[in-house]
Parts: structure tokens; C-alpha cells; sequence
């Protein structure tokens, strides 16, 4: 009682002399907020706070992080289940479906909600670590019919019906990151504009480029998870920047962009930035932001392969519209 007593003492005496009147509870309360509430304590941050209890054991848990599209076809969601195992998971055939609430994603009313997930590619998990999971996920109705932000499942059978053609796609994916207290693009004065476009395409140095910590993250995260990333540069905007991945046979292209889009967001909640894939977030003359792709089959990379290209381009023309109706450009 003596020190606890002492040690309020010195805080009125040192901190709040000038407040002769104050009381003694709020002299107490002071105290109190002073020595347990103004820090993490020996934590320097709380994501370090936060990783002390990541690296406690799971025994034989393994917790698996479902990961769909949803009904915007442009957004994933995702949650998480625990999983028993002494070994790794790494197929997907041995992971149980699940099910999610349709209706608070736009993929199912509200009086028939239930939609059913089922595996389809299992990535590791560059956040949990460990035997821990990313699990990417078909959408599908109760009675087993592919949702319509199912494209997956129809995509896989086109590609099934041209395995012998070896489709490789290398895919380029631009994005723009947001200050979240501004709501204006990483690196542009706040009411303002930046400098004109030139000097940030593949830039270097504090006034050119902005987000590369977020950007290395993500790269570092990708590649542990085991998606082909083949590389990233900052792009023409300020604070914006692009990655590329493959190159990937078939569906296998898809599901390692969606799961890259997944880690991307998750990287922006660590350092409190927000990731858009907008083609077009800033009005006016400023880049924009597309999913370049490149594609080639067996024929196209052979020898005469370049006349291969050309009667395909050809081919293309004659259904230019149905193409662009179907996937963009």
C-alpha cells in the first residue's frame, strides 16, 4: 500500500501539480492509464503483438482459409475452418466442401441462401505459415449446378477439351493503391495532383515512387504461397503499379491471378493501404488500369509458329464482338 501510494504520489507531484484541486480518483486514473494503457508494452507494434500469438503451436490443427468469388465477379470473400492432420494438405480432392450464406454476397436470395464451396486449388498460407492453407473455391447451388459467378467450372472444361494445344497465358495485372485517410491515390498531395506523368513508370526514390514496401510484401507473399509470379514494376501513375504472372498452362492461370488478387487485399489491410483493380480510378488524363494477357498454344511456339498467330488473329476477327461481350478487352 505504501508504494502504491508513493507512486501516485510522485504522479501528482511530477505530472499534475498544476491541477491542485483534482481528486484523487483521477489522480488514480492517471496512473493507472499511465502505466498499463499508453503502449503495447514490449511490443513495438501490434501486428508484432499480433504474431506472438501466431507462433503458438497447433498441434495437429491445420486451419484452411476458403477463398470464392462473389456475386460482383470482381471481389473475393473468404473464411476460415480448422482442418485435422499430423501431414500437409496439398490436394484438393481430400478437403471437405462448405457452405456460406449466398445472400449477404449477392449469389443467392434471401430465402434460399445456402451455396455450396468446393475446392478446387490449395496454396499455402504466407500469413498463418505453417501447414496453414489457402484454398481457392468453386460457388455452387445446393442441387450442384455451378453458380452464374462460377466461371470457373466452365472454363475448366474448355480447357480440358484443348489440353493437347498446351495454352500457356502470362497475365499482367496493374492495380492502384489508396491512402485510406485521404481516399486519394499512395504519394499524391492531398486536394491535389502530382506531377505529370513520366518520371513514376519503373521509377526509384521517395518523390517518384510510392507503396514499394506493400508491393515487395505481396511479391514475397505470393511466391511462398506457391503462385508463379514472374515479376512487378511501379506503372505510369503515381502509385500505381503491376505484377505479372506466368507463364501458366490453362486454368491453372486463372486460379494463380485470384488467389494473388486475395493476397493483395490482405497485404493492404497490414499496412492500413487500399488496393483497387479499377480500370479507371482517377478521372482525366491518367493511366488507367487493365489485366494485359498473352497467350500462345504448342503450334505458336514452334517453328512457323508466327503464321500459326496470324491465322488465329484472323480466325479472332470474324467474332470480334461475341469475344469482347464475353470477356472484355
Amino acid at each position: 500500500p505504501h508504494v502504491f501510494h508513493g507512486a501516485i504520489e510522485q504522479t501528482y507531484n511530477t505530472r499534475v501539480r498544476k491541477y491542485e484541486r483534482t481528486s484523487l480518483t483521477c489522480i488514480l486514473a492517471y496512473y493507472i492509464q499511465d502505466t498499463t494503457m499508453s503502449s503495447t508494452g514490449p511490443y513495438e507494434s501490434k501486428r508484432q503483438l499480433v504474431a506472438e500469438f501466431q507462433n503458438l503451436e497447433q498441434e495437429d490443427a491445420i486451419l484452411a482459409e476458403y477463398v470464392w468469388i462473389d456475386g460482383s465477379m470482381e471481389n473475393v470473400r473468404s473464411k476460415t475452418r480448422t482442418l485435422r492432420s499430423s501431414k500437409p494438405i496439398t490436394d484438393p480432392a481430400t478437403l471437405p466442401e462448405w457452405n456460406f450464406d449466398g445472400s449477404s454476397t449477392g449469389q443467392a436470395p434471401g430465402h434460399d441462401s445456402e451455396v455450396i464451396l468446393k475446392p478446387a486449388t490449395i496454396f499455402k498460407d504466407p500469413f498463418r505459415r505453417g501447414n496453414n492453407i489457402l484454398v481457392l473455391c468453386e460457388c455452387y447451388t445446393p442441387q450442384g449446378e455451378p453458380l452464374p459467378s462460377n466461371t470457373r467450372a466452365h472454363a475448366k472444361e474448355v480447357f480440358e477439351k484443348v489440353a493437347s494445344h498446351h495454352p500457356w497465358f502470362g497475365l499482367e495485372q496493374e492495380y492502384t493503391l489508396f491512402d485510406t485517410k485521404t481516399n486519394w491515390p499512395l504519394g499524391w498531395p492531398t486536394n491535389g495532383y502530382p506531377g505529370p506523368q513520366g518520371p513514376y513508370y519503373c521509377s526509384a526514390g521517395a518523390e517518384n515512387s510510392f507503396g514499394r514496401d506493400l508491393v515487395e510484401a505481396h511479391y514475397r507473399a505470393c511466391l511462398y504461397a506457391g503462385i508463379k509470379v514472374a515479376g512487378c514494376n511501379a506503372e505510369v501513375m503515381a502509385g500505381q503499379w503491376e505484377y505479372q504472372v506466368g507463364p501458366c498452362e490453362g486454368i491453372e492461370c486463372g486460379d494463380h491471378v485470384w488467389m494473388s488478387r486475395y493476397i493483395l487485399q490482405r497485404v493492404g489491410e497490414i499496412f492500413d493501404i487500399r488496393v483497387t483493380l479499377h480500370p479507371k480510378p482517377i478521372k482525366g488524363d491518367w493511366n488507367g488500369a487493365g489485366l494485359h494477357t498473352n497467350y500462345s498454344t504448342q503450334a505458336m511456339r514452334e517453328e512457323g509458329g508466327y503464321q500459326v498467330i496470324l491465322d488465329a488473329i484472323d480466325k479472332l476477327s470474324k467474332k470480334h464482338s461475341l469475344h469482347i461481350s464475353k470477356y472484355g478487352a
